[in-house]
């Protein structure tokens, strides 16, 4: 281990002793359940909470293919701090690549009964190629990231953004925002353009995104509002914008980005869930850009060595960076059998499953030095997970068919197991 790395694990030692106790001043026993349930809920969404900082544990550590070992430090100013201020920012370094990445930045609150902010960041860090997140999800915490163990398609990106969030209503919220990126693939990769193969490049982005939940119910407490119900279905749509010498943009580009999510019935009871995500890019649109319908798969020759965690809403079968498109649908159900109500705390449960996926993309060519496929055939996997056998870990068992079913009987299957913890 450099001395570098050694000083960066010091100093999250000492911050985390520091965070501790104040969490520990937060629960003192004089204080009532209310705020031992807000603690709970902090930590639920993935913070640590102290008297003006919320600790981020998203960064604490993680791994994956290209940096292997992934360890920092992030959070954000509270209400203690400032209720009309913000500033949020993380550092972490790669054990592997031997680099620090980072972010810093902040937000002013415009108008309270709206939520109205405006925010600033800048960013150099790095991005799984092919990947698309919403605005709207805002930040989505698990204590454990199945996929991220196994992604070795990254590229660094530094980014400088100007984002705007409004609620329009209750029900409708909406995010805004302008980016200038300096991309640069950590694999052999170039895209011809206008006659040129460019293998770094420059993106001005604007995006819109909306969030619709029509069937939630939600209340003002404490002059925030907050969310009484989740009510389904819910819709998301985002659209994006690339303008071509715009800050030096090299691409002029557009994508339109939609998902909805319906659910019936209760986990407790027996659930049924449906997921549907589209999206479709025109014009010039780099691999980083493209889609690549969330794979979890390793590409190991036999089963045992591709064992791994399943994620919660990606095609295990399907191996990383296998297919690309330009335009892809994927529809994925799932259905929560009723629980073995073996013991109070002993409850194991079925869930089956079933994904496809759809795709294409009009010029494969201009993609060059990777290899990928086509999801113009359609994708299908079927299978099942037996979750929360014993501390949270279960089992899941995934077979691939259809179209892109392999000539080789064992690489069509995905043996994995689950990580379920709900707090």
């Amino acid at each position: 281990m450099t001395k570098r790395s050694s000083l960066l694990l010091c100093f999250i030692c000492a911050t985390f002793a520091y965070a501790q106790k104040s969490s520990e001043t937060i629960l003192e026993p004089t204080q009532d359940s209310i705020k031992k349930r807000a603690f709970i809920k902090h930590l639920g969404n993935g913070y640590l909470p102290t008297k003006y900082f919320n600790f981020d544990l998203r960064y604490l550590i993680k791994y994956n293919q290209y940096e292997a070992v992934r360890t920092g430090l992030g959070g954000v100013t509270n209400q203690n701090f400032s209720e009309k201020y913000r500033i949020t920012g993380y550092g972490v370094y790669g054990f592997r690549d031997h680099t620090f990445k980072y972010s810093i930045g902040g937000g002013f609150r415009l108008a309270e009964k709206t939520n109205t902010w405006v925010n600033l960041s800048y960013t150099d860090d790095l991005r799984e190629t092919g990947s698309t997140k919403f605005l709207t999800d805002g930040r989505f915490f698990q204590f454990f990231e199945p996929r991220l163990l196994n992604i070795d398609l990254f590229h660094k990106l530094i980014t400088k953004s100007i984002n705007l969030e409004h609620q329009l209503n209750p029900k409708l919220f909406t995010e805004a925002e302008f980016a200038v990126s300096n991309i640069n693939p950590t694999y052999n990769y170039g895209y011809v353009l206008d006659n040129t193969i460019v293998n770094s490049f420059h993106i001005s982005t604007a995006k819109l995104s909306l969030q619709w939940n029509p069937f939630s119910k939600f209340e003002v407490s404490e002059n925030t509002l907050k969310q009484t119900k989740k009510g389904y279905p819910q819709f998301t749509l985002q659209y994006t914008k690339s303008f071509k010498d715009v800050f030096k943009s090299d691409f002029n580009f557009s994508k339109l980005d939609f998902r909805t999510v319906y659910k019936i019935g209760s986990e407790d009871h027996g659930l049924s869930e449906i997921t549907l995500v589209s999206g479709i890019t025109n014009g010039n649109t780099p691999l980083t850009h493209l889609y690549h319908a969330y794979p979890n798969n390793i590409n190991k020759s036999t089963i045992m060595q591709r064992f791994s965690v399943a994620g919660l809403n990606s095609f295990e079968t399907m191996y990383f960076n296998e297919f690309f498109s330009d335009k892809f649908t994927t529809v994925q159900f799932k259905h929560y059998l009723k629980p073995f109500n073996i013991s109070e705390h002993y409850k194991p449960q079925i869930v089956l499953i079933t994904r496809y996926a759809l795709g294409d993309i009009k010029q494969p060519e201009l993609h060059q030095n990777v290899t990928f496929g086509s999801l113009k055939k359609g994708y299908t996997e079927s299978g099942f997970e037996l979750n929360k056998l014993l501390f949270g870990f279960g089992l899941s068992f995934t077979y691939r068919y259809g179209a892109y079913h392999l000539p080789e009987f064992s690489n069509n299957i995905a043996l994995k197991f689950t990580f379920n913890v709900t707090l």
